[in-house]
């Protein structure tokens, strides 16, 4: 996979000078870490050596080192230890840390890091504490019930990695202070009611004025509350149950 580790090259929300992504600025030097969302040494053992931080993601990293010598950095599942071993295998045992296609897997396993499409490598569900659930098999297809409830078709062919991703913790921390957040280059953030009338469609009025408007907008005036799914989705086929609206996994 070449060098594991790079830095990071600092962009502050800009392309060519000109800011295309609000609130993004400041932050520590960080390295970039490849991480093998992928998986792709089929049967080839490798030991956990370490585990680390990863300041570009909110779950631990740990890093493989493969019998053939190659190190690898990976998602780090909940209960993952030093000196612990990992395979990609069809014959793998149902261990966390170990991947295998979905037809391999026993229905109400937990699962993630989760191909969408076969050989793109992991798509979903990779932040800290998340957790998918084996939740059946069709004659095509296996269903999976995702983090936000959701049951979705998958091919049986796709990856997933076995066991629930570590740091749970992370969703109920306090950051304490504003400067936390700077340190992790995020910026305040304005509401759109305290704006004057031409930066937001929230701006102007007298006083304190409600959003007024028939629906929230967007500073770019796409709608910004409710349902903004679109009607007719590729993946609306793939879709069992739709996930309870209003919940945010």
């Amino acid at each position: 996979m070449g060098k594991l580790k790079n830095i990071l090259k600092k962009r502050s929300g800009r392309l060519n000078g000109k800011v295309t992504v609000r609130h993004q600025g400041g932050r520590e030097k960080r390295f970039l870490r490849e991480i093998d969302f992928k998986r792709d040494k089929i049967d080839v053992w490798g030991r956990v050596e370490a585990i680390e931080y990863d300041p570009n993601r909110n779950v631990r990293v740990a890093l493989v080192i493969y019998e053939d010598g190659e190190r690898r950095y990976i998602l780090a599942p909940e209960g993952i230890k030093l000196g612990q071993k990992v395979i990609t295998s069809e014959a793998a045992p149902i261990e966390a840390g170990n991947v295998l296609t979905l037809n391999k897997i026993p229905v109400g396993t937990p699962i993630h890091n989760l191909e969408i499409t076969h050989g793109k490598g992991g798509q979903m569900v990779k932040s800290a504490g998340s957790v998918a659930t084996l939740h059946g098999k069709e004659e095509k297809y296996v269903l999976v019930k995702l983090p936000s409830g959701e049951i979705r078709r998958f091919l049986p062919e796709c990856f997933a990695t076995v066991g629930q991703l570590g740091n749970l913790e992370f969703r109920t921390r306090r950051l304490k202070k504003a400067g936390t957040r700077r340190h992790m280059g995020i910026r305040p953030r304005v509401r759109g009611v305290a704006m004057h009338p031409n930066a937001h469609p929230h701006g102007g009025g007298e006083g304190r004025s409600s959003v007024g408007l028939k629906f929230p907008k967007t500073v770019y005036g796409k709608p910004a509350v409710g349902n903004t799914r679109k009607k007719f989705k590729y993946s609306d086929a793939l879709i069992v149950q739709r996930r309870k609206l209003g919940s945010h996994h």
